[in-house]
């Protein structure tokens, strides 16, 4: 089946998918930093400081993931998406008038659960769960909204930030949330639940049966796999995160840079895609070991980069890691671990990547503040990503045997 005909056959359940994800960038950090500078200026935050209150926050966020994750193991997506976006709805409001930085740190939090945290899981577990044998293009095409949303947001609102205080925006985008509900209850209307869901449509892991959460956890793979779940999280977070200070220190100007973001989606894209084929067609397990490949390759592209079309090649090599790690991660947990506890196994792996998220940026801060720039930094970041890689491809290539034979791996 094409993509094409995928796409109308399956379109309320793709088209949610895609808001679910979408909706996710207003708790995402390359949404939140856009706002760094209004943010230190208002509460006289460093960049370590600043960088502080975001880890405290989403370290928070990322230890309840591996509680509030698991309700997607038990509630309808329509229900739990509901009140997820009503929450992230209420944190942005928050942010437009919180007014000490102690407070801050409970609303960054609200924001990073509800938008990294469960509306990505929310999209990720309900694309795995939908779809078996095409899973890898259920999840290219929901995973579009992330796209979207990372290209357009970003560009949007840096416009409106030049003529609107930026607590009215946080206001704005408020909004936007409120107008996707009716929406997403509207599509899943007649949507399918995990509870109703036959087992012939549940798919096998390893040694043919499903894993629990706590069998994944004392299982060696996942331990070959922190690395790669971590650093894509912890230093494409912090890329963004300092995008304001890299574009100071490379003396380029936020707007040009910013306007990079549309290629750099538009490679992401094109390798979304190209990914959710190649794991409907080879297999995931021939995917995972690569996927940090493109994002040591960029961060080494962007230390050296001196103009701002070759922090665009920098920019455009991540997209290729981006699409790659989006769609192929999602796919693994199902693969290897199977469908049925799949809620409560993505949530310890979403909990990691949340922490991911949490560190990159207080780690990046507090040594710009001992005096080491991020470009600085991104030379030891892009062997962080190629030792990751190599422990990861070990893992996959020693358990992939483990797999049932009658299922694209």
């Amino acid at each position: 089946m094409g993509y094409i005909r995928f796409l109308i056959d399956n379109r309320l359940f793709l088209l949610a998918g895609f808001l679910l994800t979408f909706t996710s960038s207003f708790g995402q950090t390359y949404f939140i930093s856009l706002f760094a500078g209004e943010i230190k200026g208002s509460f006289g935050l460093t960049d370590g400081s600043w960088g502080l209150v975001y880890t405290i926050a989403t370290t928070a966020s990322a230890l309840t993931m591996i509680w509030a994750g698991a309700f997607t193991d038990r509630f309808r997506v329509r229900q739990l998406s509901f009140w997820v976006m009503i929450l992230l709805a209420l944190a942005c409001v928050a942010m437009s008038v919180v007014p000490t930085a102690l407070l801050l740190i409970g609303v960054i939090y609200m924001l990073r659960l509800m938008g990294q945290g469960m509306l990505s899981q929310l999209g990720a577990v309900a694309m795995s769960r939908w779809f078996i044998a095409t899973r890898g293009r259920a999840l290219s095409l929901a995973s579009m909204g992330f796209a979207v949303g990372q290209a357009a947001l970003p560009v949007v609102f840096v416009a409106l930030l030049v003529s609107l205080d930026w607590r009215l925006l946080w206001l704005i985008a408020a909004v936007c949330i409120v107008a996707v509900i009716p929406v997403m209850q509207l599509l899943l209307k007649q949507e399918r639940t995990p509870q109703s869901m036959a087992q012939s449509d549940e798919s096998l892991g390893m040694q043919g049966r499903h894993w629990t959460r706590a069998e994944m956890l004392r299982h060696p793979l996942f331990y070959t796999l922190i690395l790669l779940v971590l650093g894509p999280s912890a230093w494409g977070t912090a890329l963004f995160f300092q995008q304001v200070h890299l574009t100071e220190v490379k003396g380029w100007s936020l707007g040009a840079y910013v306007a990079l973001m549309p290629i750099y989606t538009a490679a992401s894209i094109v390798f979304t895609f190209a990914t959710g084929w190649a794991i409907d067609r080879f297999g995931v397990k021939w995917i995972v070991p690569f996927q940090m490949v493109p994002f040591g390759v960029s961060f080494l592209v962007l230390a050296y980069a001196d103009t701002i079309a070759m922090a665009g090649v920098g920019l455009v090599i991540f997209g290729i890691g981006q699409g790659m790690q989006g769609t192929a991660t999602a796919a693994f947990w199902a693969v290897f671990y199977g469908t049925r506890h799949l809620g409560a196994i993505k949530a310890a792996a979403t909990a990691l990547m949340v922490f991911g998220s949490a560190i990159g940026p207080g780690i990046t801060g507090a040594v710009i503040d001992y005096g080491i720039d991020f470009p600085g930094q991104m030379i030891p970041i892009a062997g962080f990503y190629f030792v990751g890689a190599l422990i990861a491809g070990a893992g996959v290539l020693r358990y992939q045997r483990d797999l049932p034979t009658t299922v694209v791996a």
